[in-house]
């Protein structure tokens, strides 16, 4: 509930951008509306109408009734505040684990069960800073450069979905993870030079973790294994191993050994033909201190 000039002020949907449901997600619209219907429910069942439940939690009752009708996902914080105000005991806000998942595309929710499992993964981004990589402020800021143009609420969640592939960091066991970086990545200051900066910082931190490589690829080398394109090689507790590259299958991932041979010889030139991890480090500190 926010509070301007000291009148109570309802959450509406321009407050809270990118959190309409996607209608091609079968599965999020399901879980949306289920929760949503719930929740009406619950509120019915204390007897609460739907504007008074609204001032409660801080919404405005044509946002309660979208989110009731399944076509808005509730925050994380509207279920907690949605379970002390309903009494429910922590019944609603444990829903907030399956409705985070819905808040990122289909897409990103299926590569992030893939990296969940993988104990060892490697990584090449011919074009950007790598997305598990990013900082949100320099994430949001390269896609509000997309031309044409993708829609707040399209940026808001893509933006959350990287930032929750990031759990792979923080996973016990952690898997092995190698970034090759492009140097010229590292120079354009793509959203403002403080943007640049903040990111830079940020991968000296990640590049600091036991359990990360971060390499670059200078400007001034003569060979280049990686003309062809970006490159994702994910390895498996079992053995088996999935793979992705854009002149691989159309981009699809593949599985097969072949092909698979194709995508690690490249990517082991290509980490052979970057700077040492010591030596990218000091580079990102380089490049830092001239931002």
């Amino acid at each position: 509930m926010s509070v301007d000039e000291g009148a109570r002020r309802l959450k509406t949907e321009e407050d809270e951008p990118g959190w309409e449901v996607d209608p091609d997600d079968d599965w999020g619209v399901a879980v949306v509306a289920t929760v949503g219907r719930q929740l009406r429910l619950r509120r019915e069942a204390v007897g609460m109408r739907a504007a008074d439940f609204g001032v409660a939690v801080g919404y405005g009752e044509d946002m309660i009734y979208k989110i009731e009708g399944g076509k808005r996902i509730p925050r994380p914080e509207y279920l907690d505040k949605a379970d002390a105000v309903l009494g429910a005991g922590g019944q609603v806000s444990a829903m907030k684990e399956d409705v985070a998942k819905v808040r990122y595309p289909k897409k990103v929710r299926a590569l992030a069960k893939m990296e969940a499992k993988a104990v060892e993964i490697q990584l090449y981004d011919p074009l950007n800073i790598h997305g598990l990589l990013q900082t949100p402020e320099y994430a949001r800021g390269l896609l509000l450069m997309r031309r044409p143009a993708y829609t707040q609420d399209e940026v808001e969640r893509m933006v959350a979905g990287r930032m929750a592939r990031k759990s792979v960091f923080e996973r016990d066991p952690a898997p092995q993870l190698s970034f090759v970086l492009e140097e010229w990545t590292l120079r354009r200051p793509l959203g403002g030079r403080e943007l640049l900066r903040s990111q830079l910082e940020h991968l000296l931190e990640v590049g600091r973790l036991r359990n990360v490589e971060l390499q670059v690829m200078p400007m001034d080398r003569e060979e280049h294994a990686g003309v062809d394109g970006g490159i994702e090689v994910l390895k498996f507790g079992d053995g088996s191993v999935v793979g992705r590259s854009p002149v691989v299958a159309n981009g699809r991932p593949v599985t097969e050994p072949k092909q698979l041979h194709i995508l690690e010889l490249r990517y082991g030139i290509i980490r052979a033909q970057a700077l040492t991890p010591r030596e990218s480090t000091a580079l990102i500190e380089q490049l830092l201190g001239e931002t």
